[in-house]
């Protein structure tokens, strides 16, 4: 069953976040995960807007995603991410096809 990290990230620094982007990427297409949301509009029918952009990350299983965020390629991007930008993720089991 496949699971989703949802993200919502408020960059605060632009340039120290811009290293992280390509490394993140290179981590979740290693991983066999893929990107469903990556920023873009946003508009929020309930509630207050997010603070900044959403993210949406496709893996195969909750393990998947689990072992990517804890891997060692990702593990060496995140401290840029976090001095760069707030945010909050999330993972979610999705629905069987």
């Amino acid at each position: 069953m496949p699971a989703y990290i949802i993200g919502e990230v408020e960059v605060t620094d632009p340039e120290a976040y811009a290293p992280y982007m390509p490394k993140a990427q290179a981590s979740i297409e290693a991983a066999g995960g893929r990107y469903v949301v990556r920023g873009g509009d946003v508009d929020s029918l309930e509630g207050a807007p997010p603070a900044g952009r959403i993210v949406v990350l496709e893996f195969e299983s909750m393990d998947a995603a689990r072992a990517w965020y804890h891997g060692a390629e990702y593990q060496a991007a995140l401290p840029l991410r976090q001095a760069a930008s707030n945010g909050r993720l999330f993972l979610v089991d999705g629905v069987a096809p």
